[in-house]
């Protein structure tokens, strides 16, 4: 069984682009996921390369931005290529079979969270704002 579920906040802004061809989307990220545990009072966080397809991909290039949390659950994939220098480079990432926005929008919204806002290949519409009354929730310090 190959699944995994993360939950992190992006390092940059999602980067889309289209196949030759066809012109699917690809969206390419990479999430910040906090270790379960502190080294000498300090959080750490692993770097995990996130691969999104379809319509997935635009909704996540149009509405998540660096620093913002999301959801991420699928599969692990390697793959080898070749480099221009002639090397042999090889890529661990997640390929995302569903992804979800726990956070989005302007910074006035930024400590909104939902996690109803699902959106999977079926297509999606724009996520709706939770009720104001949600109290926000300090995430502490982001690592970048």
């Amino acid at each position: 069984m190959n699944k995994v579920v993360l939950i992190g906040r992006l390092t940059k802004d999602p980067e889309l682009k289209f196949t030759p061809g066809n012109g699917t989307a690809v969206t390419s990220l990479t999430l910040a996921v906090d270790r379960r545990f502190k080294r000498d009072g300090q959080q750490e966080a692993d770097f995990i390369p996130v691969v999104v397809w379809g319509k997935q991909a635009e909704s996540t290039a149009n509405y998540m931005s660096k620093g913002k949390l999301m959801g991420v659950s699928g599969r692990i994939q390697t793959r080898t290529y070749d480099a221009k220098d002639g090397t042999k480079r090889y890529v661990t990432e997640i390929v995302a079979e569903e992804v979800q926005f726990l956070e989005w929008g302007s910074s006035a919204n930024s400590n909104a969270t939902n996690s109803s806002s699902q959106f999977n290949e079926m297509g999606s519409s724009a996520p709706q704002f939770p009720d104001e009354n949600i109290t926000p929730i300090d995430d502490g310090d982001i690592p970048f």
